[in-house]
Parts: C-alpha cells; structure tokens; sequence
C-alpha cells in the first residue's frame, strides 16, 4: 500500500492564516515565533497528552517540539500549511517517544497521571456538578485512557486526532504523510478495539 497521501481532484489550497508570522520568524523575529508557539500550544498539548497520559512527559515533548520546530523553520517552504508541518513534527516526535518508552520495562499503566480523570484536557468539566455523575465520568474516563493506551501507537495517533481534537481525515493523512484510506482502516481497527475494551463497562 502506498505510503503517500491520496490525491484529490483539483484542490483549492486555502492561504496559510500563520503565513506572515512564519516569515517574521524565519527572518529572526522571535516575537513573531513565540506568537506561534502561544497559539498552536493549547492543541499540541491536547494531542500529546492525551498520547502520553503524562503531564511531565507532555511538557518536556513540547519543549522539544518547538525547540524543532524553531531550528528548522528556515528549511519549511510552505509546500503545507504552518500548522500540518508543525502537527508532523509533534506526531513523529511523541509516537518516536512512545515507541522508546514501551521499549522501557519500568513503565506501565501505573505511571499515567493519578489525577488524569479530574483533568480538563480529558474530562468534561460541565459534569462536575452532579457528584455521582462526575463518578461515573471518572470511571468511564479511567476505562477509556486504558483503552487508549493499549492501542499501538499509530492507531492512537488517529483516535486522538480524530475523535478526540476533530481533525479531518485529509489532514490527518497529510501530518502523517499516510493516504486517507490507511487513516480510515486505523481508525475502523481502532475503534473496533475499543469498543471491545470498553464493552463490559458500557453493558
């Protein structure tokens, strides 16, 4: 199966709305860079951590992705909008992270984050009203970010960026430079998967 995203009939290529601040910061305004950064960190913080389930892990990757991303910004030509190269840079990033921290014996579930139900990137904070709702959010949550992580980490890549930030399936396939066919496919497997995970709780 090609690799390379599928091709779409005559597409209209929307102007970049970052296009001016890349520049800015290609030419050394570092201003115009950290005006990037505060604006594309709520997202990548969202994608990443609910990759990594690990606050501490999460700053760090993010520290790291921008670190990359501002050494390598003379090198981006606009051939993609600021945004999908910047979300390729964090997805190659933290799946190369995961990939190397599976390989770790030490970690497992029990490293996640102990507070990671009550978090507002993972929970919805308009339940918190209702005690026993808010239980059984937390449990549902707890359920599904196990679920999460006992997905591979290319299969979670897809979840997270679909179902969970609402992503296209174009888009998604070009970050991961895959065509959107394989991004359907990991996403029917993962769901599937899921949905196995979570079956004796939902019943």
């Amino acid at each position: 199966m090609s690799t390379e995203p599928a091709s779409e009939p005559n597409p209209v290529r929307e102007p970049d709305p970052d296009r001016e601040l890349v520049r800015r910061a290609q030419e050394g305004n570092t201003r115009a860079f950290d005006e990037l950064v505060v604006k594309f960190s709520p997202r990548l913080y969202g994608m990443v951590y609910h990759m990594t389930s690990n606050k501490e892990d999460t700053h760090d990757l993010l520290q790291d992705i921008f670190a990359k991303a501002y050494r390598s910004l003379k090198r981006f030509r606009g051939k993609s909008s600021f945004y999908t190269w910047i979300y390729s840079i964090a997805t190659n990033m933290t799946l190369n992270f995961l990939k190397k921290r599976k390989r770790r014996a030490a970690w497992s579930l029990d490293d996640m984050d102990s507070g990671i139900q009550n978090d507002e990137a993972m929970v919805d904070i308009g339940h918190t009203a209702n005690p026993r709702h808010q239980s059984d959010v937390n449990e549902l949550q707890k359920k599904l970010n196990e679920a999460m992580q006992a997905l591979s980490e290319d299969h979670r890549a897809v979840v997270t960026m679909f179902d969970i930030q609402g992503i296209p399936h174009a888009e998604i396939s070009r970050i991961l430079k895959v065509s959107e066919g394989t991004v359907r496919s990991r996403l029917f497997y993962a769901h599937k998967q899921l949905q196995g995970h979570l079956e004796e709780f939902i019943r």
